[in-house]
């Protein structure tokens, strides 16, 4: 065959498969690690939940993770509340996680100081997960809902950072009834 013919056919030949290559690594990358976000809009109402009797009342703040393992909507707010936890266990805010009765699952190491809380009366009536509650010194109920609106949750978006440290100075706070948009499941 003419060499004229042969390199352009090789050439074009050598695109293709890289192109299917390159096609091919982007469908297993697209499947494997990007979810669809359904924007979905949630109404958080914390009139029903209450601390456990043995934390009840006055105390530290105290903050409870509820926590589904089969929920993808975890994978971003478990570093944020890494982060949580570094932030303010030392100044003595207390970390607690439920985990939805039935599922099965370890948190990552990193939250591992998280205190497991057998129940909270009032969470069956939870809308969704994951979600936050937050209760002052004085054991009311100052802030439940979701981490944050939108399909990510980190500080720059976050509700959790300023409702802490308006209860660490002493300010009080009431948001025990959270409408918001954002990645959540089922509870």
């Amino acid at each position: 065959m003419n060499n004229r013919i042969i390199k352009p056919l090789c050439t074009a030949v050598a695109l293709l498969v890289g192109a299917a290559i390159l096609w091919q690594a982007y469908t297993t990358f697209q499947a494997r690690y990007l979810r669809p976000f359904d924007n979905q809009t949630t109404l958080f109402d914390g009139s029903q939940l209450q601390l456990p009797a043995e934390l009840a009342g006055p105390g530290p703040i105290r903050v409870v993770h509820f926590w589904d393992p089969t929920c993808p909507c975890n994978v971003g707010n478990q570093q944020h509340l890494g982060e949580l936890v570094s932030q303010f266990a030392a100044q003595g805010v207390v970390f607690h996680v439920l985990q939805k009765p039935g599922s099965h699952g370890q948190l990552p190491a990193n939250l591992s100081s998280l205190q497991p809380i057998a129940s909270l009366p009032g969470s069956e009536q939870l809308p969704a997960s994951p979600a936050i509650a937050i209760w002052d010194r004085q054991g009311r109920l100052a802030y439940f809902g979701p981490y944050s609106e939108g399909a990510v949750c980190n500080a720059s978006n976050s509700f959790i950072e300023p409702v802490i440290q308006a209860l660490l100075a002493n300010r009080p706070v009431q948001a025990d009834n959270t409408l918001a948009s954002g990645c959540y499941c089922p509870w």
